[in-house]
């Protein structure tokens, strides 16, 4: 049955429009927006945002650059002679993109390093021109060390003369050369047979008992030999792929840096060096014998698979940069959707471009950020449980919200002196700078409230310079057995009072904070259809602000009731004695001094 439906010719239909007006979308706007040969962006604002994303995966890219050239260091170590130019030149070259990679990674992990790290890392990541010029500082090391082995410094030689022994005895200047041997296998040995060298084939060679290392015996090498060049151009083209690692370079960049890379290989090392690539030559067709062997020279493969390598790369990049461009454009719709609407207002991007489908997209993203932003502000004046009532269906204007809870925490804390504190003078902009004052130390109860540990507690309101909070206020809150929920209250409250001794040594103040606890039942709810209030009532609620009133300053009253679970908790506790109680005589209070030993 589900293959049938999957089958119906209706959703085929469907699927087939689908996928055409995508494509049609996406080929119109690469056509209306992008250029077809640089892929730029066609307006200069489009273009000047692209070149203002950040690409945090530029560690990355240079991570990639270090490991080609882990490659080339091994092959060249590997398969051609060993110099000290060639030894110190990759050390150096290590160390240089290691500290490359080090800097840039600094980026994902800014706050663990010195400032001034953190800034150059900032600047080489963040900004797209420092980004791409270390990108190909880079790969021009990684070029250096592909044919670096090649050349060495030697002492020139002396020619032969009437004074040459003369000359013998000077010492002779030393100069740049290349490294392996670049004498002509042919004109040696012709030289050496006096034959022309026409004559010379793979046959007299192997005649000749070649040894792929060791070259002729009749031509001795002048220096190191190098049997297999090829390596080379492996190495050079090792060095064109790490240039399609770094993203943020653009396709015609990276065509021009690997044209320059291809040509320099060329102009500067084979074609002035290829009897290199003909002594291969001459001696894989030797060694072939009495095999017939059909082989291209390297003299011509060497600029063909480089030139085609070359190509490959570039339409790679373009492709991945014609689809980072469309990309950027989609996001750059979705949040200009986002932030401003139904209109379009973009200046990159016109009015005309807005598809159906695109429409229902922006408009299905605006409703849920507008109802993102009404629950954010709703959990600020409500709590999360009793918000979520609300959101959950409609209410009507005389419908009344309320909770029956069987035990909860109530604690009022107020700071008894600071009527004192406020006075209405020009000296402190009539009073603005007291209550600027007094906010701050609210702000301070409500970040503490708001800690992982506290999860359990509810701020109900302030009133005045009074801080009233309860906890245990719903199902997820409560806890029957284990009580926690009044033990974190007991815990806030001690919390508060510590802050407010930090407050005074740093704002050298007196306030004075009298703190009262008490347990039991209440009822919760919201009342009011405009600027609804959420709010707690009960005897509970009346007791615990008694407790505030009648309380010492800088102390902690609690009942009995909740003396004796905080006793069995372990908290240390004190008794007061007999208080005298509005509304209900007589009560034994108990001072809360500290939490339990072992907490």
């Amino acid at each position: 049955r589900g293959v049938q439906e999957a089958m119906n010719p209706e959703d085929e239909v469907d699927e087939f429009l689908g996928r055409a007006i995508d494509a049609r979308s996406i080929d119109q706007l690469r056509k209306d927006h992008v250029k077809k040969f640089l892929l730029t962006f066609q307006t200069s604002s489009l273009e000047k945002k692209y070149s203002k994303k950040v690409d945090d995966r530029f560690g990355g890219y240079v991570a990639c650059t270090l490991l080609v050239f882990c490659f080339i260091s091994f092959i060249q170590i590997v398969i051609f002679p060993r110099t000290p130019v060639m030894l110190g030149i990759y050390i150096s070259i290590f160390v240089i993109l290691a500290n490359i990679l080090f800097i840039c990674a600094i980026y994902s992990c800014i706050k663990l390093f010195p400032a001034a790290m953190q800034t150059v890392s900032k600047k080489i990541v963040q900004s797209r021109t420092n980004s791409t010029l270390v990108g190909v500082f880079s790969i021009i090391l990684v070029f250096i060390s592909a044919f670096v082995n090649m050349v060495s410094a030697r002492q020139s030689r002396a020619r032969r003369g009437k004074n040459s022994k003369k000359k013998e005895n000077q010492q002779r200047p030393v100069v740049c050369q290349f490294a392996c041997d670049t004498t002509s296998l042919e004109q040696c040995v012709a030289e050496k047979l006096n034959t022309s060298a026409a004559l010379v084939t793979p046959c007299l060679i192997r005649s000749l008992n070649v040894s792929l290392e060791g070259g002729l015996e009749i031509c001795p090498s002048q220096g190191p030999s190098c049997p297999f060049p090829e390596y080379f151009s492996y190495s050079v083209l090792l060095t064109l792929l790490a240039c399609s690692v770094f993203l943020q370079i653009s396709s015609i960049g990276k065509l021009a840096l690997m044209l320059l890379i291809q040509f320099s290989f060329l102009l500067l090392v084979e074609w002035p060096q290829a009897a290199l690539l003909d002594n291969a030559d001459l001696f894989v067709s030797s060694n072939a014998i009495p095999f017939v062997v059909t082989k291209v020279s390297l003299r011509v493969m060497t600029p063909v698979i480089l030139t085609v390598f070359v190509l490959a790369l570039y339409l790679h990049a373009q492709q991945v940069e014609s689809t980072a461009r469309l990309d950027f454009l989609w996001k750059l719709q979705v949040r200009v959707a986002t932030a401003g609407g139904r209109h379009f207002t973009s200046p990159g991007l016109p009015r005309c471009y807005k598809t159906p489908h695109f429409q229902a997209t922006e408009e299905k993203e605006e409703m849920e950020e507008l109802q993102a932003y009404n629950r954010r502000l709703l959990h600020n004046i409500l709590p999360k449980d009793v918000a979520a009532h609300f959101l959950a269906r409609e209410r009507r204007n005389d419908e009344l919200y309320y909770q029956s809870c069987e035990c909860v925490a109530v604690m009022f804390a107020s700071i008894s002196n600071f009527s004192e504190f406020y006075v209405e003078l020009e000296a402190n902009n009539e009073g603005v700078e007291c209550l600027r004052l007094l906010n701050e130390i609210i702000a301070d109860f409500d970040e503490i409230i708001s800690e992982e540990k506290y999860r359990q507690l509810e701020k109900i309101k302030t009133i005045g310079s009074t801080y009233m909070a309860a906890s245990g206020l719903n199902d997820s809150t409560y806890d029957k057995e284990g009580r926690s929920h009044i033990t974190a209250l007991a815990d806030y409250a001690m919390r508060l009072r510590e802050q407010m001794k930090y407050i005074n040594e740093h704002s050298f103040n007196n306030f004075q904070m009298k703190i009262g606890l008490n347990i039991g039942p209440v009822v919760a709810g919201v009342i009011g259809a405009r600027k609804p209030q959420y709010d707690i009532w009960g005897n509970t609620v009346n007791v615990a602000s008694r407790m505030d009133s009648t309380g010492v300053p800088d102390r902690i009253q609690v009942t009995t009731d909740l003396y004796q679970v905080l006793a069995n908790k372990g908290y240390v506790l004190e008794c007061r004695g007999v208080v005298k109680v509005k509304g209900k005589g007589e009560m034994t209070t108990y001072f809360l001094n500290d939490a339990p030993p072992n907490s």
